[in-house]
């Protein structure tokens, strides 16, 4: 599929059609030059997604955690993705990751990726060419390109 993002003004729109084709995928590694706008694609993900925090690279701490809010209950649609609660603090979990600053895999080892990974919440990876033989087989592939207009494309 592919989703054009013409300008900021128009990226939640643009967002709100990648969140419809979420379904119960959880994983997506998102491809793409520096700059060329993955952490503000995933910002609005989020915010489309009901997430009120404050939405920021992870680029320091590797991951961020998010939440949406505690409604709706499991099972139920949130924009049109379909998002498992979060436990006791109700809403969804949204992970963000950003790898850019791992030197060895061993880092990601630690961090206990496989738990984050297949927790079955989202998980939204920046610069997964640097752990590409950890992503989990159905991780969806988005890649994210600048034209020469200074809009964007959105393959996945």
């Amino acid at each position: 599929m592919e989703i054009r993002i013409d300008n900021i003004e128009n990226i939640r729109q643009s967002a709100r059609g990648f969140v419809s084709q979420i379904d119960d995928r959880r994983v997506f590694a998102f491809y793409g030059k520096m700059g060329a706008g993955k952490t503000t694609f995933i910002k609005a993900i989020c915010e489309e997604l009901g997430v009120k925090d404050v939405i920021t690279s992870p680029t320091f701490a590797i991951v961020n955690e998010y939440r949406t809010p505690s409604k709706p209950p499991r099972g139920e649609a949130c924009g049109a993705a379909v998002l498992p609660r979060g436990g006791d603090r109700g809403g969804a979990v949204i992970f963000h990751f950003d790898f850019y600053r791992i030197k060895k895999i061993e880092e990601v080892y630690d961090m206990g990726y496989e738990d984050y990974f297949y927790s079955g919440a989202l998980c939204f990876i920046e610069w997964p060419e640097l752990i590409e033989d950890l992503l989990p087989d159905d991780a969806v592939r988005v890649t994210i390109t600048e034209q020469e207009d200074g809009s964007r494309t959105v393959m996945f």
